[in-house]
């Protein structure tokens, strides 16, 4: 079947906010994704709406009420529901994240590993479970993340394990890297 439509990728993220400090002292001063600029919520005038820079010039977007207020009990898992938020962070990024987080008073699961990626989660103020995440490869010349992992999917259904391993990853970059050479 043929899709109606086609993506070209995430355009941005709009969260529903607490109040304006809250929200800039998670996302910039936190995450440090600068904060590019703020106007009305075209849709409730009531509402700020913030937008920060998320490092690649796509964008999270806020909207905040300064009568919203922190509310630190993890968000329910919902149908239809956001389960969370995942950031491309470098290696070392990811390696120094969790003291850095526990500087500021921010639990973490500490860096957890995903067989083709490494892993962090966290809380923002509100509740929402943030994942700093962080692949284990770089793609050849010519292929992207994306094929890398489709290829490693592959030889990981073949040798009949649950998961994506550094074997499959490993073997995923050989392949691809010979058909580019050929």
């Amino acid at each position: 079947m043929q899709a109606i439509l086609q993506s070209q990728g995430i355009h941005h993220i709009t969260l529903n906010g607490a109040d304006r400090k809250t929200s800039i002292d998670f996302w910039q001063d936190v995450l440090g994704m600068k904060l590019i600029f703020e106007q009305p919520n075209l849709d409730d005038e009531t509402e700020n709406h913030l937008y920060f820079d998320c490092g690649d010039g796509r964008t999270v977007t806020v909207f905040t009420n300064e009568i919203r207020k922190e509310a630190k009990e993890p968000l329910k898992n919902q149908v239809g529901s956001v389960h969370h938020l995942a950031f491309w962070v470098s290696q070392s990024t990811l390696r120094i994240a969790d003291k850095k987080l526990k500087n500021r008073g921010i639990g973490s699961s500490g860096i957890k590993d995903r067989g083709f990626m490494d892993s962090i989660y966290f809380r923002d103020p509100l509740g929402l479970l943030i994942e700093l995440a962080s692949y284990k490869f770089e793609p050849p010349l010519g292929c992207t993340y994306g094929q890398v992992l489709e290829k490693a999917h592959e030889l990981r259904l073949a040798r009949g394990v649950k998961n994506i391993e550094d074997e499959d990853i490993s073997n995923s970059l050989v392949i691809l890297s010979e058909k580019n050479t050929r």
